[in-house]
């Protein structure tokens, strides 16, 4: 498989490892100093970058017909409009904000717990931790914002907000993300039901960027042949 990498900074470099590895080809490193030539040879782009590029990558990809896998978080204000032109296109696209084979099973436990908890909202009050590394740009993490909105789809709160849980003055139904940085942590995520005499916490350690370099390029494998738009429930088969 010919693969482009779109974004060529410490993710890019694990998965292109990975990649050779399991015996692909790498035919683009797209950084800001280069172009997109040699992207309509790739079978499929994996696309690791900056918030304000990944929607121009991504589109360009649909645009010459290159699947294209995505795990740059930051820019889902336009998602709806990259679904649309991957439809218009009739081509193939993969979200995730996160690919680690463990988070997304971590996503599983968290929707179900959710469900559990709805019952108990006047007992429980949920917030949220989560820890990265002083380079990650966006914040809280996209693999948050998919936490809570897993507890926010199985329950009565209706959105987030970042701050600490002391300090914010969140409103009831709110779920409180506080977001660290401190070095070399590559992602820690922490999910807290607290009451006045106990508290439940299920929590997802990441102890290199492994896991979500082999997650994308599974992903990527996966693509191959498929038309339409997916996440990492498809590829690992986790849809109800």
């Amino acid at each position: 498989m010919k693969i482009a990498l779109l974004g060529y900074g410490k993710m890019g470099k694990v998965i292109e490892r990975i990649a050779l590895e399991r015996g692909h080809e790498i035919v683009l490193r797209k950084s800001s100093s280069n172009s997109f030539d040699g992207l309509s040879s790739a079978d499929v782009a994996i696309d690791f970058s900056v918030p304000s590029v990944a929607v121009e990558n991504i589109t360009t990809c649909l645009n010459q017909g290159v699947p294209v896998i995505s795990g740059t978080t930051g820019w889902l204000e336009k998602y709806n409009d990259v679904v649309a032109l991957c439809q218009s296109q009739n081509g193939a696209f993969l979200y995730g904000s996160n690919f680690s084979l463990g988070v997304n099973l971590f996503f599983e436990l968290n929707t179900y717990l959710a469900k559990l908890m709805a019952r108990f909202s006047s007992v429980y009050k949920v917030s949220m931790e989560e820890i990265h590394h002083t380079q990650k740009l966006d914040s809280p993490s996209g693999t948050a914002i998919s936490l809570a909105n897993g507890i926010i789809e199985n329950s009565a709160y209706a959105g987030w907000i970042e701050g600490k849980p002391a300090d914010t003055k969140a409103a009831s139904d709110e779920i409180v993300i506080e977001a660290k940085r401190i070095e070399n942590v590559p992602g820690t995520h922490s999910v807290f039901y607290q009451s006045d005499v106990d508290y439940i916490e299920i929590k997802h350690v990441a102890h290199n960027r492994e896991g979500f370099a082999l997650g994308a390029v599974l992903a990527a494998e996966w693509i191959q042949g498929k038309k339409g738009v997916f996440s990492m429930k498809d590829v690992l088969n986790l849809k109800a």
